[in-house]
């Protein structure tokens, strides 16, 4: 399974739950240029994306619900067609953007569920790593696709634009171990679950 540098996703986490928790990060001024590698700054955000055509009933029919992790957010739709997942950005290393919340994948007959915490979107690697139940690490979700990406200057701000990210089951191995954890045979990786955007602001 393709992973991200592991001490980068470890100082990520850390100062994502300093930034949740209200603490201060220093951050020294300087010009308008390209960060430092490995450097670890706040930011505000969200990366959001709505469930493909089918997805939600496919799930639906096996008792299969996806629920938000406060402060991230699930909606769906009053038809039960599609959900859209939505999860504030607060941290940000390299390519790496931080979330906070998370969401987690419900059984609802067995009452298991499958938890994705403070999720971490890496743009270069293209995964989303979870932190699950037992505080191991897994990049349950790979970003297959990236239609577009931009960054837009601002007096104060800098802020970076991933149009049209489309998430698929990162791998076999995902699927099964989502598969075998809920008691399903739902989850696959040749299927879209589905698209959406990045957008994050830190400052200049």
């Amino acid at each position: 399974m393709r992973r991200t540098p592991w001490h980068h996703r470890a100082l990520l986490r850390v100062a994502a739950s300093a930034v949740a928790a209200g603490a201060a990060v220093a951050l020294l001024a300087s010009p308008a240029h390209a960060l430092p590698p490995g450097e670890t700054i706040p930011i505000t955000g969200a990366f959001s994306f709505t469930t493909a055509n089918g997805v939600v009933p496919t799930w639906e029919a096996d008792d299969i619900a996806l629920i938000g992790v406060s402060p991230g957010s699930v909606v769906t739709t009053a038809s039960g067609i599609t959900a859209r997942l939505s999860l504030p950005l607060v941290a940000k290393t390299g390519t790496a953007y931080a979330a906070a919340g998370g969401f987690r994948l419900l059984n609802r007959t067995t009452g298991v569920s499958v938890r994705c915490s403070t999720p971490t979107i890496d743009t270069a690697a293209l995964l989303v790593d979870c932190i699950l139940a037992d505080g191991t690490q897994e990049a349950l979700l790979l970003i297959s696709d990236i239609d577009s990406r931009s960054r837009v200057w601002g007096t104060n701000t800098v802020t970076s634009i991933f149009r049209g990210v489309e998430v698929r089951i990162n791998g076999q191995e995902a699927a099964d171990l989502l598969n075998e954890a809920l008691d399903v045979n739902t989850f696959s990786p040749s299927i879209t679950i589905g698209t959406g955007d990045l957008i994050a602001a830190r400052p200049r």
